[in-house]
């Protein structure tokens, strides 16, 4: 700079200096640079890539929780029809033992002679044989 220069003449010696500058950093960007945009795309298409295998994998882990749930589930719905047949089995066979108790009670009630039909005769052999002949 001079001393003769304006202020108009120094405003203009610094854009031309600024509009170097950032010509000589567009030459050195690397976008310019064709290997460069060519990793920067192998990169991008390997990071995406690696998120939809990871994506399966995922999906693959949440399938096998899944399935592992629902085999639980079956296993544990067919342990309680198992306890609820038997349960049921159960309650069949003290309802059949009650009918069968029952019905020998009845019997037993039939056959056992009433000492009004019994002749003398019988009442006095039942009474022996109850004693013992005493």
């Amino acid at each position: 700079m001079k001393n003769k220069d304006t202020f108009t003449d120094r405003l203009e010696a610094q854009a031309k200096a600024k509009q170097a500058l950032l010509e000589k950093a567009k030459q050195g960007s690397p976008n310019n640079d064709p290997e460069f945009v060519a990793r920067q795309q192998a990169r991008i298409d390997a990071a995406r890539l690696r998120e939809e295998r990871e994506g399966e994998r995922r999906r693959a882990k949440e399938e096998e929780r899944e399935r592992i749930r629902a085999e639980r589930a079956a296993a544990a719905a067919a342990k309680a029809a198992e306890a609820a047949r038997k349960a049921e089995e159960a309650r069949e066979a003290r309802e059949l033992a009650a009918k069968e108790a029952e019905e020998r009670a009845r019997r037993a009630i039939k056959s056992t002679p009433r000492p009004a039909s019994l002749g003398l005769k019988d009442l006095k052999a039942a009474l022996e044989a109850r004693t013992g002949g005493k």
